[in-house]
């Protein structure tokens, strides 16, 4: 059997802290893993910026209510579900996506958790384990899944790296450049149509 491994924001579903960002006015919340490779330096300069404008998951939770998956995502997922078995594997964390999984029809998700304070301040998040879309694929690996995953940022590179195939999906020249041994899509019907390429199993549009 083979896997479909996805990532979220930028592939599914709208990036979130963009659309925080703009909502807000906080330029700095704008970069995302496109502009920054390293999380850790990433994560901090996000929980520094939400403590200075005094913010928390509160108003997070507001703007991510608003959002819907990007056009053609669920039809997508749908379309992928049909052929393979799908997996999201995400820097986002759980208590962003729940309004958007379910929009998606609940995929599985393996993602990160927030510390939160009681009056909703962001103290910290915890990551499931180092590198972990690159050990999720060889976990897969060791249980003979064999797998295809997609993605647009840096972070999801060594993911890409691990799996049996890799493709890249919406992501930015930078990332393109960097990484011409991927295959690079900006459509669901192109997406498709590598996925099917990508499979060494007799599948169909």
């Amino acid at each position: 059997m083979e896997l479909a491994c996805l990532d979220l924001e930028g592939v599914l579903i709208p990036e979130i802290w963009i659309e925080f960002a703009e909502k807000t006015g906080i330029e700095a919340l704008k970069a995302t893993t496109r502009d920054i490779a390293d999380y850790d330096e990433l994560m901090t300069m996000r929980l520094g910026e939400l403590d200075k404008h005094g913010l928390g998951i509160n108003e997070i939770q507001e703007v991510i209510a608003t959002l819907s998956p990007l056009p053609g995502a669920r039809e997508f997922v749908d379309w992928l579900r049909e052929r393979f078995q799908v997996i999201i594997l995400s820097d986002t964390f759980y208590e962003f996506a729940g309004p958007l999984m379910k929009q998606l029809g609940y995929p599985t998700l393996l993602c990160h958790n927030l510390d939160v304070d009681a009056g909703g301040k962001v103290t910290g998040y915890n990551i499931r384990q180092a590198n972990p879309k690159r050990q999720c694929i060889v976990a897969f690996k060791s249980i003979y899944y064999r797998t295809i995953a997609a993605g647009d940022s840096y972070n999801d590179t060594t993911m890409l790296a691990e799996a049996d195939a890799g493709i890249l999906f919406k992501a930015p020249q930078n990332v393109i450049e960097e990484f011409p041994q991927f295959p690079a899509v900006h459509e669901y019907e192109d997406l498709k149509k590598e996925f099917l390429k990508a499979s060494i199993r007799d599948l169909t549009l």
